[in-house]
Protein backbone atom coordinates (compact mmCIF):
# COMPACT_ATOMS: atom_id res chain seq x y z
CA UNK A 1 0.00 0.00 0.00
CA UNK A 2 2.96 2.17 0.81
CA UNK A 3 4.68 1.71 -2.48
CA UNK A 4 1.63 2.87 -4.37
CA UNK A 5 0.16 5.50 -2.26
CA UNK A 6 -1.93 7.69 -4.27
CA UNK A 7 -2.09 11.72 -4.43
CA UNK A 8 -5.16 13.48 -2.34
CA UNK A 9 -6.43 13.85 -6.13
CA UNK A 10 -6.11 10.39 -7.17
CA UNK A 11 -8.14 9.20 -3.74
CA UNK A 12 -10.78 11.52 -4.47
CA UNK A 13 -11.20 9.56 -7.63
CA UNK A 14 -11.26 6.28 -6.08
CA UNK A 15 -13.93 7.58 -3.47
CA UNK A 16 -15.99 8.79 -6.40
CA UNK A 17 -15.54 5.25 -8.56
CA UNK A 18 -16.49 3.53 -5.39
CA UNK A 19 -19.24 5.41 -4.95
CA UNK A 20 -20.98 5.06 -8.39
CA UNK A 21 -20.99 1.12 -7.30
CA UNK A 22 -17.96 -0.07 -8.93
CA UNK A 23 -15.94 -3.21 -7.79
CA UNK A 24 -12.66 -3.03 -6.26
CA UNK A 25 -11.02 -5.00 -9.55
CA UNK A 26 -12.96 -2.63 -11.83
CA UNK A 27 -11.72 0.72 -10.01
CA UNK A 28 -8.21 -0.73 -10.33
CA UNK A 29 -8.44 -1.46 -14.01
CA UNK A 30 -9.85 2.08 -14.52
CA UNK A 31 -6.99 3.91 -11.73
CA UNK A 32 -4.14 1.61 -13.84
CA UNK A 33 -3.34 0.91 -9.96
CA UNK A 34 -3.11 -2.33 -8.19
CA UNK A 35 -6.34 -4.04 -6.67
CA UNK A 36 -4.93 -4.93 -3.65
CA UNK A 37 -3.86 -1.20 -3.05
CA UNK A 38 -7.72 -0.55 -2.98
CA UNK A 39 -8.50 -3.57 -1.03
CA UNK A 40 -6.33 -1.88 1.62
CA UNK A 41 -8.27 1.90 1.21
CA UNK A 42 -11.42 -0.17 1.71
CA UNK A 43 -11.00 -1.52 4.59
CA UNK A 44 -9.42 1.82 6.14
CA UNK A 45 -13.10 3.43 4.24
CA UNK A 46 -15.23 0.76 6.28
CA UNK A 47 -13.18 0.97 9.55
CA UNK A 48 -13.93 4.74 9.18
CA UNK A 49 -18.08 3.87 8.63
CA UNK A 50 -18.37 7.39 6.87
CA UNK A 51 -20.41 7.80 3.86
CA UNK A 52 -18.49 8.24 0.53
CA UNK A 53 -20.04 11.64 0.26
CA UNK A 54 -18.62 12.07 3.48
CA UNK A 55 -15.45 11.94 2.44
CA UNK A 56 -15.65 13.70 -0.86
CA UNK A 57 -16.90 16.68 0.99
CA UNK A 58 -13.65 16.48 3.33
CA UNK A 59 -10.83 19.24 2.97
CA UNK A 60 -7.59 17.74 1.66
CA UNK A 61 -6.08 18.18 5.16
CA UNK A 62 -8.72 16.11 6.39
CA UNK A 63 -8.29 13.52 4.08
CA UNK A 64 -4.15 13.32 4.77
CA UNK A 65 -5.31 12.79 8.53
CA UNK A 66 -7.60 9.56 7.87
CA UNK A 67 -5.13 7.91 5.62
CA UNK A 68 -1.52 9.17 7.36
CA UNK A 69 1.04 5.98 7.38
CA UNK A 70 0.71 4.46 11.37
CA UNK A 71 4.23 5.39 11.86
CA UNK A 72 5.70 6.46 15.25
CA UNK A 73 4.70 9.89 15.01
CA UNK A 74 1.04 8.81 14.54
CA UNK A 75 1.04 6.42 17.13
CA UNK A 76 1.75 9.28 19.91
CA UNK A 77 -0.43 11.34 18.47
CA UNK A 78 -3.75 8.72 18.69
CA UNK A 79 -2.35 7.51 21.89
CA UNK A 80 -2.54 11.25 23.30
CA UNK A 81 -5.88 11.59 21.90
CA UNK A 82 -7.00 8.23 23.71
CA UNK A 83 -5.74 9.14 26.82
CA UNK A 84 -8.61 11.90 26.95
CA UNK A 85 -11.22 9.47 26.20
CA UNK A 86 -12.90 9.18 29.29
CA UNK A 87 -12.73 12.61 29.85
CA UNK A 88 -14.32 13.39 26.61
CA UNK A 89 -17.37 10.92 27.58
CA UNK A 90 -17.73 12.44 30.81
CA UNK A 91 -17.18 16.00 29.87
CA UNK A 92 -19.98 15.46 27.10
CA UNK A 93 -22.65 15.06 30.16
CA UNK A 94 -22.33 18.36 31.39
CA UNK A 95 -25.06 20.61 30.20
CA UNK A 96 -23.94 22.63 26.62
CA UNK A 97 -20.91 20.49 25.99
CA UNK A 98 -20.66 19.30 22.55
CA UNK A 99 -17.94 17.20 20.53
CA UNK A 100 -16.58 20.54 18.97
CA UNK A 101 -16.26 22.28 21.64
CA UNK A 102 -14.19 19.72 23.43
CA UNK A 103 -12.20 19.04 20.33
CA UNK A 104 -11.43 23.10 20.31
CA UNK A 105 -9.79 22.60 23.55
CA UNK A 106 -8.29 20.08 22.81
CA UNK A 107 -6.24 21.20 20.35
CA UNK A 108 -5.42 24.12 22.50
CA UNK A 109 -3.43 21.65 24.45
CA UNK A 110 -2.04 19.63 21.15
CA UNK A 111 -1.86 21.93 18.69
CA UNK A 112 -0.78 19.46 16.04
CA UNK A 113 -3.65 16.98 17.11
CA UNK A 114 -6.21 15.55 14.69
CA UNK A 115 -8.65 17.60 12.72
CA UNK A 116 -12.43 17.52 13.97
CA UNK A 117 -13.32 14.34 11.43
CA UNK A 118 -10.83 12.56 12.65
CA UNK A 119 -11.18 13.42 16.38
CA UNK A 120 -14.86 12.73 16.05
CA UNK A 121 -13.60 9.35 14.36
CA UNK A 122 -11.45 7.96 16.74
CA UNK A 123 -13.34 8.53 19.67
CA UNK A 124 -16.73 6.93 18.41
CA UNK A 125 -14.48 3.88 17.63
CA UNK A 126 -13.38 3.83 21.28
CA UNK A 127 -16.71 4.60 22.21
CA UNK A 128 -19.03 2.14 20.05
CA UNK A 129 -20.44 4.01 17.47
CA UNK A 130 -24.03 3.46 18.28
CA UNK A 131 -26.89 3.74 15.93
CA UNK A 132 -30.27 6.12 15.80
CA UNK A 133 -32.44 3.22 17.62
CA UNK A 134 -29.28 2.49 20.14
CA UNK A 135 -28.47 3.48 23.85
CA UNK A 136 -29.26 7.26 24.38
CA UNK A 137 -26.66 9.76 25.97
CA UNK A 138 -28.19 11.67 29.20
CA UNK A 139 -26.71 14.88 29.79
CA UNK A 140 -26.64 15.94 33.65
CA UNK A 141 -29.98 17.38 35.30
CA UNK A 142 -31.57 16.89 32.20
CA UNK A 143 -34.13 14.27 32.95
CA UNK A 144 -35.72 12.36 35.65
CA UNK A 145 -37.47 9.13 34.50
CA UNK A 146 -39.89 7.81 36.45
CA UNK A 147 -42.85 5.11 36.75
CA UNK A 148 -44.30 2.86 39.22
CA UNK A 149 -42.84 -1.33 39.88
CA UNK A 150 -45.28 -3.77 38.38
CA UNK A 151 -44.79 -6.01 41.57
CA UNK A 152 -46.11 -4.44 44.84
CA UNK A 153 -45.26 -4.40 48.21
CA UNK A 154 -47.28 -4.99 51.08
CA UNK A 155 -47.62 -4.25 55.31
CA UNK A 156 -50.33 -5.42 57.66
CA UNK A 157 -53.09 -4.31 59.47
CA UNK A 158 -52.32 -4.57 63.48
CA UNK A 159 -56.21 -5.39 63.87
CA UNK A 160 -57.52 -7.49 61.39
CA UNK A 161 -53.93 -9.18 60.12
CA UNK A 162 -54.99 -8.34 56.16
CA UNK A 163 -51.93 -7.61 54.32
CA UNK A 164 -52.73 -4.06 52.54
CA UNK A 165 -50.85 -3.95 48.61
CA UNK A 166 -48.58 -0.90 47.78
CA UNK A 167 -47.99 1.13 44.90
CA UNK A 168 -43.48 1.13 44.41
CA UNK A 169 -42.49 4.63 43.07
CA UNK A 170 -39.01 4.53 41.36
CA UNK A 171 -37.51 7.90 40.09
CA UNK A 172 -33.77 7.80 38.48
CA UNK A 173 -32.06 10.11 37.12
CA UNK A 174 -30.82 9.10 33.94
CA UNK A 175 -26.95 10.89 33.88
CA UNK A 176 -25.50 9.48 37.06
CA UNK A 177 -27.97 6.41 37.37
CA UNK A 178 -28.96 7.85 41.47
CA UNK A 179 -32.67 6.47 41.85
CA UNK A 180 -35.35 7.18 44.60
CA UNK A 181 -37.78 4.41 45.61
CA UNK A 182 -41.21 5.07 47.93
CA UNK A 183 -44.19 2.94 48.79
CA UNK A 184 -47.64 4.91 48.53
CA UNK A 185 -51.30 3.80 48.72
CA UNK A 186 -51.86 4.28 44.73
CA UNK A 187 -51.12 5.18 41.57
CA UNK A 188 -53.93 8.15 42.23
CA UNK A 189 -52.78 11.64 41.18
CA UNK A 190 -52.73 13.01 44.91
CA UNK A 191 -49.70 9.81 45.37
CA UNK A 192 -48.12 10.32 42.46
CA UNK A 193 -47.74 14.32 42.80
CA UNK A 194 -46.58 13.02 46.42
CA UNK A 195 -44.21 10.80 45.25
CA UNK A 196 -42.66 13.47 42.75
CA UNK A 197 -42.75 16.15 45.58
CA UNK A 198 -40.61 13.60 48.13
CA UNK A 199 -38.04 12.83 45.47
CA UNK A 200 -37.07 16.32 44.45
CA UNK A 201 -36.70 17.12 47.71
CA UNK A 202 -34.85 14.18 48.29
CA UNK A 203 -32.33 14.82 45.62
CA UNK A 204 -32.39 18.45 46.62
CA UNK A 205 -32.77 19.89 43.33
CA UNK A 206 -34.60 20.33 40.01
CA UNK A 207 -34.18 18.84 36.59
CA UNK A 208 -35.31 20.08 33.36
CA UNK A 209 -38.23 17.52 32.57
CA UNK A 210 -40.28 14.99 34.30
CA UNK A 211 -40.34 12.14 31.82
CA UNK A 212 -43.11 9.71 32.94
CA UNK A 213 -44.38 6.78 31.31
CA UNK A 214 -48.04 7.61 29.93
CA UNK A 215 -49.40 6.91 33.73
CA UNK A 216 -53.19 7.90 34.10
CA UNK A 217 -52.11 10.24 36.58
CA UNK A 218 -50.10 11.91 34.40
CA UNK A 219 -51.59 11.96 30.96
CA UNK A 220 -55.50 12.95 30.17
CA UNK A 221 -55.20 12.73 26.73
CA UNK A 222 -52.14 10.19 25.21
CA UNK A 223 -50.77 11.04 22.06
CA UNK A 224 -47.93 9.71 20.16
CA UNK A 225 -46.91 13.32 19.03
CA UNK A 226 -47.99 15.63 21.56
CA UNK A 227 -49.93 14.02 24.83
CA UNK A 228 -51.78 15.99 27.18
CA UNK A 229 -50.87 15.94 30.69
CA UNK A 230 -53.53 16.69 33.11
CA UNK A 231 -53.83 20.47 34.95
CA UNK A 232 -52.51 19.47 38.43
CA UNK A 233 -49.44 17.57 36.97
CA UNK A 234 -48.66 20.38 34.84
CA UNK A 235 -49.67 22.98 37.81
CA UNK A 236 -47.01 21.11 39.99
CA UNK A 237 -44.07 21.41 37.40
CA UNK A 238 -44.94 25.32 36.78
CA UNK A 239 -44.26 25.51 40.70
CA UNK A 240 -41.20 23.17 40.72
CA UNK A 241 -39.75 25.12 37.64
CA UNK A 242 -39.76 22.19 35.03
CA UNK A 243 -41.76 20.49 32.56
CA UNK A 244 -43.54 16.61 32.02
CA UNK A 245 -41.97 15.00 29.29
CA UNK A 246 -43.80 11.59 28.98
CA UNK A 247 -42.28 8.75 26.95
CA UNK A 248 -43.47 8.32 23.49
CA UNK A 249 -46.29 5.14 23.45
CA UNK A 250 -44.09 2.14 21.37
CA UNK A 251 -40.52 3.85 21.70
CA UNK A 252 -39.22 1.65 24.62
CA UNK A 253 -35.91 3.07 24.33
CA UNK A 254 -37.02 5.95 26.47
CA UNK A 255 -38.19 4.49 29.24
CA UNK A 256 -35.19 1.83 29.07
CA UNK A 257 -33.07 2.85 31.65
CA UNK A 258 -35.94 3.05 34.54
CA UNK A 259 -37.49 -0.44 33.41
CA UNK A 260 -33.36 -1.48 34.04
CA UNK A 261 -33.95 -0.06 37.45
CA UNK A 262 -36.68 -1.51 38.62
CA UNK A 263 -35.15 -4.30 37.46
CA UNK A 264 -32.63 -4.03 39.95
CA UNK A 265 -34.97 -2.58 42.50
CA UNK A 266 -36.63 -5.98 42.63
CA UNK A 267 -33.00 -7.40 43.35
CA UNK A 268 -31.64 -4.72 45.88
CA UNK A 269 -34.56 -3.62 47.71
CA UNK A 270 -37.81 -6.11 47.19
CA UNK A 271 -35.67 -9.30 47.86
CA UNK A 272 -33.76 -8.05 51.31
CA UNK A 273 -37.21 -6.78 52.67
CA UNK A 274 -39.51 -9.74 51.13
CA UNK A 275 -38.56 -11.72 54.64
CA UNK A 276 -39.53 -8.80 56.95
CA UNK A 277 -43.05 -7.89 58.55
CA UNK A 278 -44.25 -4.40 58.59
CA UNK A 279 -47.00 -2.64 60.05
CA UNK A 280 -47.63 0.69 58.27
CA UNK A 281 -46.71 2.28 55.30
CA UNK A 282 -44.11 4.39 56.95
CA UNK A 283 -42.44 1.81 58.63
CA UNK A 284 -42.31 0.42 55.32
CA UNK A 285 -40.63 3.35 53.58
CA UNK A 286 -37.97 3.49 56.55
CA UNK A 287 -36.82 0.12 55.51
CA UNK A 288 -36.59 1.23 51.77
CA UNK A 289 -34.88 4.10 52.55
CA UNK A 290 -32.41 2.11 54.79
CA UNK A 291 -31.90 -0.09 51.54
CA UNK A 292 -32.07 2.55 48.86
CA UNK A 293 -28.81 3.82 51.10
CA UNK A 294 -27.20 0.79 50.00
CA UNK A 295 -28.41 0.52 46.55
CA UNK A 296 -26.95 4.55 45.92
CA UNK A 297 -23.31 3.29 47.46
CA UNK A 298 -23.19 0.37 45.16
CA UNK A 299 -20.15 0.07 43.18
CA UNK A 300 -20.58 -0.20 39.09
CA UNK A 301 -19.03 -3.28 37.80
CA UNK A 302 -17.49 -0.71 34.97
CA UNK A 303 -15.64 1.20 37.29
CA UNK A 304 -15.15 2.27 40.60
CA UNK A 305 -18.00 4.92 41.16
CA UNK A 306 -21.95 4.79 42.69
CA UNK A 307 -25.03 6.18 41.69
CA UNK A 308 -24.46 8.43 44.76
CA UNK A 309 -21.10 9.79 43.70
CA UNK A 310 -21.61 9.81 40.31
CA UNK A 311 -24.73 12.29 41.08
CA UNK A 312 -22.72 14.23 43.19
CA UNK A 313 -19.64 15.15 40.79
CA UNK A 314 -21.99 15.06 37.52
CA UNK A 315 -25.39 16.51 38.33
CA UNK A 316 -26.51 17.81 41.65
CA UNK A 317 -25.04 21.29 40.80
CA UNK A 318 -26.34 21.17 37.33
CA UNK A 319 -29.79 20.49 39.29
CA UNK A 320 -32.23 23.93 39.21
CA UNK A 321 -33.38 25.19 42.76
CA UNK A 322 -35.72 23.83 45.04
CA UNK A 323 -38.90 26.54 45.70
CA UNK A 324 -38.87 28.25 48.81
CA UNK A 325 -42.71 26.95 49.70
CA UNK A 326 -44.44 23.83 49.48
CA UNK A 327 -46.15 22.40 46.70
CA UNK A 328 -50.08 22.77 47.56
CA UNK A 329 -51.96 20.13 45.61
CA UNK A 330 -54.45 21.77 42.90
CA UNK A 331 -57.23 20.22 41.13
CA UNK A 332 -59.14 21.74 38.69
CA UNK A 333 -62.71 20.78 37.35
CA UNK A 334 -65.54 22.53 35.16
CA UNK A 335 -68.62 23.91 36.15
CA UNK A 336 -71.82 26.46 35.54
CA UNK A 337 -72.75 29.19 37.15
CA UNK A 338 -75.75 28.52 38.54
CA UNK A 339 -79.22 30.83 39.07
CA UNK A 340 -78.79 31.85 42.32
CA UNK A 341 -74.65 33.20 41.44
CA UNK A 342 -73.41 30.14 42.51
CA UNK A 343 -71.10 27.15 41.02
CA UNK A 344 -71.58 23.76 42.79
CA UNK A 345 -68.40 21.55 44.10
CA UNK A 346 -69.28 18.10 43.49
CA UNK A 347 -66.77 17.02 45.77
CA UNK A 348 -67.48 18.99 48.85
CA UNK A 349 -71.04 18.75 48.31
CA UNK A 350 -71.33 22.60 48.47
CA UNK A 351 -71.72 26.10 46.54
CA UNK A 352 -69.48 29.34 46.39
CA UNK A 353 -70.89 32.59 45.09
CA UNK A 354 -69.18 34.16 41.59
CA UNK A 355 -70.27 37.82 39.86
CA UNK A 356 -74.36 37.30 38.86
CA UNK A 357 -73.35 38.57 35.53
CA UNK A 358 -71.18 35.10 34.86
CA UNK A 359 -74.62 33.12 34.79
CA UNK A 360 -75.16 30.67 32.76
CA UNK A 361 -71.59 30.74 31.67
CA UNK A 362 -68.85 27.70 31.98
CA UNK A 363 -65.72 28.48 34.25
CA UNK A 364 -63.08 26.70 35.34
CA UNK A 365 -62.89 25.99 39.10
CA UNK A 366 -59.48 25.43 40.74
CA UNK A 367 -59.02 24.37 44.48
CA UNK A 368 -56.46 23.01 47.46
CA UNK A 369 -57.02 22.11 50.41
CA UNK A 370 -57.20 25.79 51.73
CA UNK A 371 -58.61 27.86 48.54
CA UNK A 372 -61.55 28.14 45.75
CA UNK A 373 -60.63 29.59 42.87
CA UNK A 374 -63.12 30.41 39.60
CA UNK A 375 -61.71 31.97 36.55
CA UNK A 376 -63.35 32.74 33.56
CA UNK A 377 -61.63 33.07 30.09
CA UNK A 378 -58.32 32.48 32.27
CA UNK A 379 -59.38 35.30 34.29
CA UNK A 380 -59.93 34.40 38.23
CA UNK A 381 -63.44 35.94 38.78
CA UNK A 382 -64.14 34.93 42.23
CA UNK A 383 -61.68 33.24 45.15
CA UNK A 384 -63.07 31.62 48.15
CA UNK A 385 -62.01 30.12 51.56
CA UNK A 386 -62.37 26.09 50.91
CA UNK A 387 -65.57 24.95 53.18
CA UNK A 388 -66.10 21.14 53.87
CA UNK A 389 -69.44 21.41 55.23
CA UNK A 390 -71.67 19.91 52.46
CA UNK A 391 -74.75 21.56 51.94
CA UNK A 392 -73.04 25.39 53.06
CA UNK A 393 -73.10 28.29 50.64
CA UNK A 394 -69.80 30.46 50.36
CA UNK A 395 -71.11 33.78 49.49
CA UNK A 396 -70.14 37.38 49.00
CA UNK A 397 -72.52 40.39 48.88
CA UNK A 398 -70.80 41.63 45.54
CA UNK A 399 -70.90 38.71 44.14
CA UNK A 400 -75.37 38.45 44.14
CA UNK A 401 -78.17 41.05 42.41
CA UNK A 402 -79.98 43.69 43.88
CA UNK A 403 -82.97 41.07 46.08
CA UNK A 404 -85.68 43.12 43.91
CA UNK A 405 -83.42 42.88 40.89
CA UNK A 406 -84.91 40.09 38.37
CA UNK A 407 -83.00 37.86 36.22
CA UNK A 408 -83.91 34.82 34.75
CA UNK A 409 -87.19 34.98 35.83
CA UNK A 410 -86.09 33.94 39.68
CA UNK A 411 -86.72 36.77 42.34
CA UNK A 412 -88.94 36.44 45.40
CA UNK A 413 -91.79 37.56 43.47
CA UNK A 414 -91.85 34.83 41.44
CA UNK A 415 -91.87 32.59 43.67
CA UNK A 416 -94.31 33.64 46.27
CA UNK A 417 -97.10 33.92 43.04
CA UNK A 418 -96.20 30.16 41.90
CA UNK A 419 -96.58 29.42 45.77
CA UNK A 420 -99.83 31.26 46.59
CA UNK A 421 -101.38 29.73 43.44
CA UNK A 422 -100.99 26.40 45.76
CA UNK A 423 -102.37 27.33 48.94
CA UNK A 424 -101.53 29.75 51.74
CA UNK A 425 -99.28 27.69 53.86
CA UNK A 426 -97.29 27.12 50.93
CA UNK A 427 -96.90 30.58 50.07
CA UNK A 428 -96.03 31.04 53.79
CA UNK A 429 -93.34 28.41 54.01
CA UNK A 430 -91.63 29.86 50.66
CA UNK A 431 -91.88 33.12 52.52
CA UNK A 432 -90.18 32.04 55.51
CA UNK A 433 -87.09 30.05 53.46
CA UNK A 434 -86.06 32.97 51.00
CA UNK A 435 -86.21 35.50 54.31
CA UNK A 436 -83.81 33.30 56.46
CA UNK A 437 -81.01 33.96 54.24
CA UNK A 438 -79.21 36.92 53.62
CA UNK A 439 -79.61 36.62 49.88
CA UNK A 440 -82.33 35.66 48.79
CA UNK A 441 -80.61 33.79 45.70
CA UNK A 442 -79.93 31.05 48.03
CA UNK A 443 -83.30 30.12 48.89
CA UNK A 444 -83.89 29.75 44.98
CA UNK A 445 -82.94 26.67 44.23
CA UNK A 446 -84.82 24.77 47.30
CA UNK A 447 -87.79 26.41 46.34
CA UNK A 448 -87.68 25.51 43.08
CA UNK A 449 -87.71 21.91 44.12
CA UNK A 450 -90.35 22.50 47.08
CA UNK A 451 -92.47 24.10 44.23
CA UNK A 452 -92.01 21.12 42.01
CA UNK A 453 -93.64 18.73 44.29
CA UNK A 454 -97.35 19.90 43.24
CA UNK A 455 -96.47 17.70 40.03
CA UNK A 456 -95.80 14.74 41.87
CA UNK A 457 -97.79 14.61 45.30
CA UNK A 458 -100.41 17.46 44.22
CA UNK A 459 -101.27 21.16 45.47
CA UNK A 460 -103.45 20.11 48.25
CA UNK A 461 -100.86 17.36 49.64
CA UNK A 462 -98.22 20.12 49.34
CA UNK A 463 -99.98 22.77 50.79
CA UNK A 464 -100.73 20.40 53.66
CA UNK A 465 -97.07 19.65 54.03
CA UNK A 466 -96.14 22.83 54.17
CA UNK A 467 -98.82 23.57 57.09
CA UNK A 468 -97.01 20.73 58.97
CA UNK A 469 -93.56 22.06 57.95
CA UNK A 470 -94.01 25.72 59.28
CA UNK A 471 -94.23 24.48 62.99
CA UNK A 472 -90.56 23.66 62.35
CA UNK A 473 -87.97 26.30 63.34
CA UNK A 474 -86.09 26.17 60.11
CA UNK A 475 -87.56 25.87 56.78
CA UNK A 476 -86.04 23.47 53.90
CA UNK A 477 -86.54 21.68 51.09
CA UNK A 478 -85.10 18.37 52.75
CA UNK A 479 -88.20 18.82 55.16
CA UNK A 480 -91.54 19.15 52.75
CA UNK A 481 -89.35 16.29 50.90
CA UNK A 482 -89.22 14.19 54.52
CA UNK A 483 -93.24 14.81 55.28
CA UNK A 484 -94.13 14.11 51.83
CA UNK A 485 -92.42 11.01 51.31
CA UNK A 486 -93.54 9.24 54.40
CA UNK A 487 -97.09 10.51 53.80
CA UNK A 488 -97.48 12.82 57.18
CA UNK A 489 -99.34 15.16 55.68
CA UNK A 490 -101.91 12.15 55.81
CA UNK A 491 -101.96 11.89 59.09
CA UNK A 492 -105.31 13.18 60.96
CA UNK A 493 -103.92 14.19 64.36
CA UNK A 494 -102.78 17.63 65.21
CA UNK A 495 -99.67 17.89 64.41
CA UNK A 496 -97.40 19.40 68.09
CA UNK A 497 -95.11 22.24 67.77
CA UNK A 498 -91.69 20.47 66.90
CA UNK A 499 -88.66 22.72 68.64
CA UNK A 500 -85.57 22.81 67.17
CA UNK A 501 -82.45 24.38 66.84
CA UNK A 502 -81.84 27.71 64.73
CA UNK A 503 -79.44 27.29 62.16
CA UNK A 504 -76.49 29.65 62.69
CA UNK A 505 -72.69 30.38 61.84
CA UNK A 506 -71.57 28.42 65.09
CA UNK A 507 -73.62 25.49 64.32
CA UNK A 508 -71.51 22.09 63.87
CA UNK A 509 -72.64 18.83 62.46
CA UNK A 510 -71.37 15.34 62.94
CA UNK A 511 -69.06 15.42 60.20
CA UNK A 512 -66.88 18.42 61.81
CA UNK A 513 -65.66 15.15 64.74
CA UNK A 514 -64.97 12.56 61.80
Amino acid sequence: MAGQRKDKMELRTLILLKEKGLSNRKVAEMMNINRKTVDSYMRRFNGLELEYRELLSMEDAELHDLFTEEDQTEKERYEALSSQFSNIQKELKRPGATLHTIWQNYLLEYPNGYRYTQFTTHYRHWKGKVKASGKLEHKAAQKLFVDFTGKKMHYVDRETGEAIPVEIFVAVYPCSQYTFVKAVASQKREDFIDCLDSCLRWSGGVPQAIVSDNLKSAVSKGSKYAPEINKTLADFALFYGCVVDPARPYHPQDKALVERSVTLVYQRIFYPLDNQTFFSLNDLNAAIAEQLVLYNDYLFSHGGATRRSQFIDLEKKYLGPLPTSTYNLRYFRRAKVQKTSHIYLSVDRNYYSVPHRYIGHHVEVQYNKETVEVFYNFQRIAKHQRSFRPGSYTTLGDHMPSSHQVYNDWNPLYFEQRASAIGASTLEYIRRLIAQYNYPELAYKQAQGILSYAKAYGATRLNNACKRALLHHWASYQTISNILKNGLDTLQEEPQAIFSIPMHENLRDASIYK
